[in-house]
Parts: C-alpha cells; structure tokens; sequence
C-alpha cells in the first residue's frame, strides 16, 4: 500500500432485516376496529394492518394454547407436529428440535423471547438464547412447585419486588385462569403483566447486539382469561354495547353436554350481564395490548430500528366469546379456530413483496415459521409443512396464492367426546365429529357467523361429499384408524398426540 493512500475496506452483505413477532393470547379474528368491530377501539392494530397487510383467513388449526405454539415455532401443521390436543408435561426439546429461532440463531441472529412460552420443561429456551418467561397458570408446573414459582415467572419475581410482598400473585383477584369471570386490575398498570412484556421487549431494544440483526418473541399472555385490564379500561367496556352472540340453529343438538352455572364451562348460557363482563374485560385487555404496542413502535423508531424491522403480529386461537353458547377455545368454530394475523414489512421489502393491504388467502400459523425465515433471508429447513406468505402478498386477491383448503383439529369434550375435525375451503367449512359422526357444513360467504348448518341439505349433498373427500384423504393411514375403507369411522380411541409425540412425554 503506497503511503497516504485509503486503507481497503471489505465489502460487507447488506444487513439482514430484525424481526419482531407479536403473539397474544386467545385474540378472536374480529377483535379489531379494522376486521369491521365498530365496538373495540384498535388504533395501532389498524394502523399496523394499513401499513402492511391484513391476512383475513387467517387460522391456528389446532387452536388451543400448546399445539398452536408447536406450529408456530416448528412450521410444522398437526399432521406433522403430532400434538392433537392440550396436553402439558412433553419435553419440548426432544420432540421438536429444530425450531424457527433456533433456525435464526444459527444464522447468525440474536433471538430473545418475553412473555409466553407455554412449552416443557418451562425454562426451555427452544433456540432463542434468552427466554424472560411469564406463562401464566401452567397447571404441570404448579403441580410441581405447589403454586406459582420465581423459579418459572419472572414476572412474578418482579411483581413481589415492586410491592415488597413475598406471596404478591398475579391472580389474587380471585378470577380464574379459564372462569368467564372478570373485574379490573388491582394494583398499578405498570405493574400488570401485560405491562411487563412490553416493557421488558423495550428494555431488549436498549440492550441488544447492535452488530447482529434481532428476532424478538413478545408474547402476550392476555387476552387470555383472568380477565382484568386497567380500571379506566374497564369502565370503558363496560359502558359500551357489543355485539349480539351468534347462536345457531344446531346448538340445541348439543344440550345435553350443557354446563350452565359452571364459571369455566366452555358451553354453557350465560346471562347477559356475565358475558357483558366478560367481553368488557377481554375487550379492555386487548385495547391495553394495542396500547403496549404502540409503545414497542416508538421504541423502535427512537432507536432508528422502524426501517428495517418486519412485524408479525397474530394469536395463537380466538375465543368464542358466547357465539353459540360456547366460550374459550379449541373448537373449529370461527371464534376458536379464526385469528388476526398482521404483517408489516420495512420499505425494502415491502418493494419486493407487494403491495400493503388485505390478502385473502387460507393462512395458518404453520406459515409464521417459513414466512419470518423468508423475511431474513434465511433458508427453510426440512421438515416444515408451512408456506411463506410472499406469494400470497404478491397476489393478495388470489384466495389460492397459499393452499386451497386447510385441516383443523382439536381432541374436544365439551360437546361430547370427540376429534373434532374440520376442512376450510375458500368458501366453505366441513366439520365432523369423530364420537358420533356428526357432520356441519357453513356457507361462510353468506353465513360467516356459522348459525345455519347445511350438511342435511338434500342439494347440498355432492358439495358435502367433495369436503367429505378432503377430510378422509387427510385422515387416511392415521393410527386412530380414522378412515376405514375409503370411508369416516367414528367411535375411535382418540390421542392428544401422536406415538410420536407421546414417547418424549416427560408426564402422565
């Protein structure tokens, strides 16, 4: 090098894009002004879903709190995945290995994870390299430590630091984990949970790798019952109208399994004065996520991050809400099965993917793996069963740009024994009950609250067959021995999880 001239600089890879993914719990679809709800106020959702794009099929096919996360980190659906139910207590880590942060990490990301895990053994970090958990009410674990644990929470740990009170619990409001039981927060807003994940997703901005890109899990634990968002939240609620419950016309067909009187039964009348509660304290704690949200977005742009950080925001199941005198989840019932997905995209890729605004394809949460994988540029591996939603941006009146039909299922026993199966098409749901072979098939284009069910139709006949055929082809070789000669069998033993599955149970 001669003298004075510039020393050579290597030439660096453009900066792979951080991403956040925003998981909340239990979120229905239509929890949101901008998914047509004039009765909840939404603004940074909605401006989060105008900016970028708003997945309005969106589903979790096996739609209750363990099998939805085992998808959303494996990329994997349940066919794949093997966990049919809820079932806790099933090492994490050997049954799942390779997961979409652990894919992230070895690429080079820093991955950090706040708020809700829900995998086994609880301080399984499952690929990202700091987890700063709060669960909520795992009932494996508190079997295990006779109550909540420090050892399992760190926001509980911070909740008995900040009050100075050593049995501080963040249910001593007496409402239940699952009971439709609901009542405003107790103590300061800066100290509930909800607060807390935000808060400790901010502080992760502040104290990351500034010389890696960054994926970062923020997991509400909210909506997700005990129902108690801030006091002015409250009050708000519950002063405002909702809307009606749906209600079916073959709800009756299930009342024997009627629990009416019982705070956590999933199908049960309430009076409208309980649900009124209950929809004021789940309305109210998804508005104060909305808040908690808006808040990560300053966070970012101060920290000259907003450009070049993508957000997925979705849930891993709705809840029914009273539709059809059921409440809580894992049914395939729109309110169940059917979730917000959102995704914003920073300006250089929003110029590479398409355009911003609603996409109507069938999308699950199988595809949050291969979609956040695509967004960082980084390749799939084997294994996974989910499609990165690009095309489906690129293209997003194309109902077909993903799949043409999807799957669902859940081992249920609210409404009788049984898996309760079912197929989405772009139109059309099917559902079979695998106790007593009852089928429902929903016209959602006329009827999207799912109130007239059509499989005794004489003319609806061949079309039940078609979707009858989807399901049979999906079940075929299953080891519950679901399908038997080209046709549905009920009264089957039923599984939680596959053999598969079930060899790592650590439980049970």
């Amino acid at each position: 090098m001669s003298v004075g001239s510039a020393p050579h600089l290597p030439v660096t890879a453009p900066r792979r894009p951080n991403v956040i993914l925003v998981c909340v719990d239990q979120m229905r679809f239509d929890a949101m002004r901008c998914a047509g709800n004039p009765t909840i106020d939404t603004p940074n959702l909605d401006t989060l879903a105008a900016r970028g794009n708003r997945f309005t099929q969106a589903y979790s096919s096996t739609p209750t709190c363990v099998p939805a996360r085992v998808a959303m980190f494996t990329g994997q659906g349940p066919e794949t995945h093997g966990r049919y139910g809820y079932r806790e207590g099933i090492s994490f880590p050997d049954a799942h290995p390779v997961t979409m942060q652990g894919t992230l990490r070895e690429a080079g990301y820093q991955t950090f994870a706040v708020g809700k895990m829900h995998v086994f053994p609880e301080r399984a970090r499952c690929g990202f390299d700091e987890v700063l958990l709060h669960d909520g009410f795992l009932h494996v674990s508190r079997a295990l430590t006779r109550g909540p644990s420090t050892a399992t929470d760190d926001y509980l740990a911070f909740l008995r630091e900040q009050t100075g009170d050593p049995f501080a619990n963040p249910q001593d409001t007496g409402i239940g984990c699952n009971a439709m039981t609901a009542r405003p927060w107790e103590r300061p807003e800066r100290l509930h949970p909800t607060r807390w994940v935000a808060d400790q997703s901010l502080r992760f901005l502040e104290r990351r790798d500034p010389s890696r890109p960054f994926f970062l899990y923020t997991s509400f634990h909210r909506p997700h019952a005990p129902f108690d968002p801030p006091g002015w939240l409250w009050d708000k609620y519950r002063g405002r109208p909702g809307p009606r419950r749906a209600h079916g016309d073959w709800v009756e067909d299930f009342a024997e399994h009627r629990r009416d009187g019982d705070a956590e039964a999933q199908f049960a009348h309430r009076p409208d004065e309980v649900h009124d509660q209950v929809r004021a304290g789940y309305y109210g704690s998804i508005e104060f996520i909305d808040h908690q949200l808006n808040r990560i977005v300053e966070g970012l742009s101060d920290h000259g991050l907003l450009d070049s950080t993508a957000i997925v925001f979705t849930a891993d199941h709705g809840e029914m809400l009273g539709d059809h005198d059921l409440y809580r989840k894992s049914v395939g019932y729109e309110g169940s099965a059917h979730v917000p997905f959102l995704l914003y995209l920073p300006p250089a890729l929003r110029a590479q993917w398409g355009p911003a605004g609603d996409v109507d394809a069938i999308v699950e949460l199988r595809d949050v793996m291969p979609t956040v994988l695509d967004i960082a540029g980084v390749p799939v591996p084997d294994g996974v069963d989910g499609t990165s939603l690009r095309a489906a941006v690129t293209a997003p009146d194309d109902a077909l740009a993903v799949r043409t039909h999807l799957q669902g299922e859940h081992l249920i026993s609210h409404l009788g024994l049984h898996s309760m199966q079912w197929i989405r098409t772009a139109r059309h749901k099917y559902v079979w009950f695998s106790g007593d072979g009852r089928e429902q098939l929903f016209d959602l284009a006329t009827d999207p609250l799912e109130e007239h069910d059509l499989a005794g139709d004489p003319a609806r006949a061949d079309l039940l067959a078609e979707h009858r055929a989807l399901l049979i082809a999906r079940l075929d070789g299953r080891e519950e021995g679901f399908v038997r000669d080209g046709a549905l069998e009920p009264g089957r033993p039923l599984r939680a999880e596959s053999s598969r599955a079930a060899a790592h149970a650590m439980l049970g």
